[in-house]
């Protein structure tokens, strides 16, 4: 077996793992991004790295996120059913900002791009108006005209009956058949015309730049390296599939570097038996959050990848904040200090850079505060601490009249309130107590917070893995290959037919399974999951139910949905007599039906791969450093982390250097070195 390469590019570096499995070798590397040309990076990342025979490459990407973002995706035309032109501008009854009337919205496809056509289909899945398709080559022509790259198709009712978006979609490919198309029926076949047609359209935005992206890496690996297999592909929902998947439904590579990041941590943790964890991944532009309960994160029907801009796919459900450590400080109308959502990035980046950058930073302020050594930093160039203290006394110090220090203390205690919020967000507000759940902090940044938020939480421990800074690129290496499949039902419970379930679920297996095997993966084994969307008759909100995977009964799936309703809103604690006796009265309705088709590939833990350092505690102290703590400069001992022998302790305060990151151990806590190199962080009581 050749070598198993995971790569994650992010906003401002790329990280690298490379495993050997034959000699049990492990490279780790981490180059700047190049946000014009991300493959670019990538190659080069490559190049520095020591390559044999390749069995595998498996990317995480931002590219679908970021020409989102940016607004530089495709040129799209909408085809909609007549009278539905502005669905993507009705949107919901919501706003960017809950007060006041600011803010504004834009959809990705502008009106004068959006064409209607006759047809019509019941909700029934009845062709009550077949669909016009001399209409439809008209509006091709119209959309032509005005130069577009793709084409969506979003009809009315398209989920019941795909059959009038299946005859446009030919009509348009017999026009153009290098046209790319997205039929929201074949995207998303589920109800709620919005977003719907929201999802299609992110798809076929992102569709022409991922494609051309993914092709453009295949040709310079194969000419750099002479890899000539297809590249794979981390999706959002935290598996892998293939370049030529991935193409038709690119929807699906939305948040994929933070999907990696938290199988890498759900892998990382379980080689110390630890299956509930809170992750988050601070990097050099944002932060992303999720949490894990027994050894599996959880999944959400979608997200808002920005405003006005849903995407009901399945997917890890990691939560979003402008907080890294590129994000930039900065004073408010009224006078309160606030970070980001704004980031310097890695283009300027930090003022400490010496690169441009003009904002003050997190990582400014950590550099003043003594936390980062400025002579070893993630980008192997010399920090300028003047220009950080400069920027901080300038930009925040003498406004909010503080001291350099003062100044450079508040940023982080702002920038750790916002951490805390997130994870209070991802836990409590969902009924968990996270002080049931591991902290498991990652990325360049992450492990700089750790202890504080320990505190701030109650959380009992926090697992550092062996290399925090490219620990999405080690989810990727580890991914399984995973295939979703969707059917909606939308029936009560009592009118269910479940033997008509019971195909579907077949049917979605088989499909999963010759997938599965078309990727020429090796696997151990594979596993089917079956989830229900499920809700009382009359609610808006469902609650993602799990099922058994065959013979279902109607009393099996009411107890499921009772226990997953308990689980997320508590309603068994609720000192209101007869409540639960009401619920169960309720009469309830399936929504749809998710199957989950996951190849399980063989395990490879990261701590097989390293053995423990022969050299001492003593040999593994560089020095002294002077940090900032409690209002004053205290000297605090500085350890080389690829020297600490595996079984050793380290009492705080103390600075932990390795090349991807650094590891701040807060007073009264205690780092244990656990086997494999990852670092447990405790209070010293405990």
């Amino acid at each position: 077996m050749g070598q198993l390469i995971g790569i994650d590019i992010g906003g401002t570096f790329t990280d690298f793992v490379l495993v050997d499995p034959d000699t049990m070798g492990i490279q780790t590397h981490k180059v700047p991004s190049i946000p014009s040309d991300p493959a670019e990076a990538l190659v080069q990342g490559l190049a520095e790295m020591r390559l044999g025979a390749i069995e595998a490459i498996v990317h995480g990407t931002t590219v679908a996120t970021n020409a989102i973002l940016e607004r530089k995706g495709a040129r799209c035309g909408l085809i909609a059913t007549q009278g539905f032109r502005d669905i993507l501008e009705l949107r919901r009854r919501d706003r960017p900002h809950a007060y006041g009337l600011t803010g504004s919205f834009e959809p990705l496809i502008p009106r004068d791009r959006r064409v209607e056509v006759k047809e019509r289909i019941g909700s029934d899945g009845e062709v009550l108006v077949p669909v016009d398709v001399d209409a439809v080559a008209g509006a091709v022509y119209e959309l032509l005209d005005l130069d577009v790259e793709g084409i969506v198709v979003a009809f009315m009712n398209a989920y019941a009956n795909p059959i009038n978006e299946q005859k446009a979609r030919d009509a348009i490919k017999s026009i153009r058949p290098d046209l790319h198309v997205s039929c929201s029926s074949e995207v998303l076949p589920l109800f709620r015309e919005f977003e719907r047609t929201s999802t299609a359209t992110v798809n076929a935005y992102v569709q022409p730049i991922v494609t051309q992206y993914l092709q453009r890496v295949q040709d310079r690996l194969k000419s750099a390296t002479g890899f000539d297999r297809n590249l794979l592909v981390m999706q959002s929902n935290g598996g892998m599939l293939d370049v030529d998947a991935i193409s038709d439904f690119p929807v699906h590579t939305v948040l994929s570097g933070p999907a990696a990041g938290v199988m890498g941590a759900v892998r990382l943790a379980a080689e110390h038996g630890i299956d509930r964890l809170i992750t988050y991944d601070m990097g050099g532009t944002s932060l992303d959050v999720a949490l894990v309960s027994d050894g599996k994160p959880e999944i959400s029907n979608g997200t808002d990848i920005e405003f006005g801009i849903p995407i009901e796919t399945s997917m890890i459900d990691v939560r979003t904040i402008g907080a890294g450590g590129g994000s930039i400080a900065w004073i408010d109308a009224g006078g309160i200090l606030q970070i980001g959502p704004q980031s310097a990035g890695g283009d300027p980046g930090p003022v400490c850079y010496g690169t441009g950058g003009e904002d003050p930073t997190v990582t400014d302020a950590l550099v003043v505060l003594g936390r980062i050594n400025p002579g070893r930093s993630i980008t192997g160039t010399q920090l300028d601490v003047a220009l950080a203290r400069n920027v901080l006394e300038e930009r925040i110090g003498d406004p909010l009249e503080l001291s350099t220090e003062e100044a450079a203390a508040a940023v982080i205690t702002v920038a750790t309130n916002r951490i805390s919020g997130s994870l209070r967000r991802i836990s409590i507000d969902r009924g968990h107590d996270p002080r049931d759940f591991a902290l498991f902090p990652f990325g360049g940044c992450g492990p700089l917070f750790a202890c504080q938020l320990l505190q701030d939480l109650g959380i009992e421990q926090a697992i550092v893995p062996s290399f925090p800074g490219i620990s999405s690129a080690w989810g990727c290496v580890v991914a399984d290959v995973r295939r979703d499949f969707v059917r909606m039902f939308n029936r009560r419970l009592t009118d269910l037919d479940l033997k008509d379930v019971e195909e579907t679920i077949e049917n979605h297996t088989a499909q999963g399974r010759e997938f599965v095997e078309t990727t020429h993966i090796p696997i151990d084994r594979l596993t089917v999951s079956v989830e229900a969307d499920i809700g009382f008759e009359g609610q808006t909100h469902v609650v993602r139910t799990p099922l058994p995977t065959q013979n279902l009964e109607t009393s099996v799936i009411r107890n499921a949905f009772r226990a997953a309703y308990d689980r997320r809103y508590g309603v068994d604690k609720i000192a209101f007599e007869g409540l639960g006796d009401l619920l169960n009265e309720l009469p309830i309705r399936v929504l749809n039906v998710r199957t989950s088709v996951v190849g399980i590939r063989p395990v490879i833990a990261l701590k097989n791969h390293l053995t423990s350092p022969t050299s001492s505690m003593a040999e593994a102290t560089t020095g002294d450093r002077s940090v900032f703590i409690d209002n004053r400069f205290q000297d605090c001992p500085t350890i080389d982390r690829e020297r600490i022998p595996w079984g050793s302790e380290i009492v705080g305060p103390a600075v932990i250097e390795q090349k991807d990151c650094t590891v701040w151990i807060e007073p009264a806590f205690i780092a244990r070195v656990l086997e494999g190199g990852a670092l447990r962080l405790v209070r010293e009581s405990e």
